[in-house]
Formats: structure tokens, C-alpha cells, sequence
């Protein structure tokens, strides 16, 4: 069903290729009326009305990719991800340098579990921004797809540039969540990586560097028992 939806995708310009020009005051006129909708709406929490108004300006106005791009918002954040992601893909058609739609076309596909189509969009975001979560995001999924190669040089990557203020979080056992420095979560993932290729030496010790630099860093410790 993804895949069909995704083949079904077009660009916005595509899909208004036949709608006939409005006279410029009609249109204005329209316009104002339905972005006082969508204002409303979204005042008085009202996603289906604020979504049909965005859809008559995306119709009325398919070269202003803004409300496609609040559209995609309104999707990702219902957790409508299907919908988010082919919304995001179509705004990357006509500028594939949108951070906005590249994060959420990514994460999107990720909880659709599309990690193969997911991936690229992390990359990209990491090409363009410099962004070290992003690249732990595609070091993971690339560990995940056992592309180890790829993975081990985006941890190698994130070992060398890190910052000390980054953190990212790991759930724990007892459910809470705890917020991890960025080179210790790399090193775990390298030892996992390592692991999983049966290298049991170089998993403990990167899972040694993780616990030096985090010694409370759950996941790791456990990662570090299935290396002894």
C-alpha cells in the first residue's frame, strides 16, 4: 500500500495543471477567506478544517509551497506519517534543499518502518546542516540495514567532530529516559556495529570508551555483557 502511494505522488504544479486562472481580486478574495479559516481552526483545534482550508490554497496557489509545507506539519504532528511523508516529497520535487520537508519526509518514513527510503533524507540533512543527530540517525539506520561499512564511518565521524553540550537520549530499565553525551552514544554503536559482525574485541572495547565517558550509560553496560 506504501509503495502504490508513493508511485501515485506527484508534484503540486502536476496536480493543478488544469484548474483555470482565477480573476486576481477573486483569488485574493478566496485566499483571505481561507487562511482566516485555517487561522481559526487552528485556534480552536480543528486539524480536518484546517487541513481542508490549506488544501483550497494549495489548489488556488501551487507555486507557494508554504501551505503545502504547514499541511505536512498538521499530518506529522496526528501522526498521519503516510500522509506527511508524501506531502514532504512532493515540496523536495521542487526544492530538495527544504531542511523542513527533509526532516519530516525522514522521520516519517522511519515510523513507517520505510528505513531504506529514510535514510537519504538523513544524510542529506547532515550534508546540508552539519547536523551531528542527523548523522547519528543515519549511523543507526545504517547499521540497522547492515550497511556496517557506512555505519562505522558516520561513528567515526561522530567520535571526531561531537560536541561536549550534545546529548542524546536512551531509554532506561525502569522506563525513564536518559540523556547521553553524543561521542559515548557513538562508541556504543560502534561496539554494536562491531558486535554484530561478530568482532567481539572491538565491540568491548568500544563499549569501554562509552562507559568512561558516560558511567551511568545503561545500554551500553548491557551491550558490554554480550561482548565478555
Amino acid at each position: 500500500m506504501l509503495l502504490m502511494a508513493f508511485c501515485a505522488s506527484t508534484t503540486f504544479a502536476q496536480t493543478t495543471d488544469s484548474i483555470a486562472r482565477l480573476d486576481p481580486t477573486l483569488k485574493r478574495t478566496f485566499n483571505a477567506m481561507d487562511q482566516t479559516n485555517y487561522q481559526l481552526a487552528m485556534r480552536y483545534n480543528d486539524p480536518v478544517a484546517a487541513k481542508d482550508a490549506l488544501y483550497q490554497l494549495m489548489v488556488r496557489n501551487p507555486e507557494n509551497m508554504r501551505y503545502a509545507e504547514l499541511l505536512q506539519n498538521l499530518y506529522f504532528e496526528s501522526g498521519q506519517y503516510s500522509s506527511s511523508a508524501l506531502v514532504a516529497l512532493d515540496i523536495l520535487q521542487v526544492d530538495d534543499k527544504n531542511v523542513a520537508s527533509l526532516e519530516i519526509a525522514a522521520y516519517s518514513l522511519e515510523q513507517l518502518g520505510a528505513l531504506d527510503k529514510a535514510l537519504p533524507h538523513f544524510e542529506r540533512l547532515y550534508l546540508l546542516g552539519g547536523d551531528n543527530f542527523s548523522l547519528y540517525k543515519s549511523g543507526f539506520l545504517q547499521y540497522t540495514l547492515k550497511k556496517y561499512q557506512e555505519a562505522l564511518n558516520s561513528v567515526n565521524m561522530l567520535t571526531k567532530n561531537s560536541k561536549a553540550d550534545e546529548k542524546i537520549g536512551f531509554p532506561t530499565v525502569d522506563g525513564k529516559s536518559q540523556e547521553i553525551n553524543m561521542k559515548a552514544a557513538a562508541l556504543n554503536l560502534k561496539g554494536m556495529i562491531y558486535l554484530d559482525q561478530g568482532s567481539k574485541v572491538e565491540a568491548k572495547t568500544a563499549f569501554e570508551e562509552a562507559i568512561s565517558l558516560e558511567p551511568n550509560f545503561e545500554l551500553a553496560k548491557d551491550n558490554l555483557k554480550k561482548a565478555i
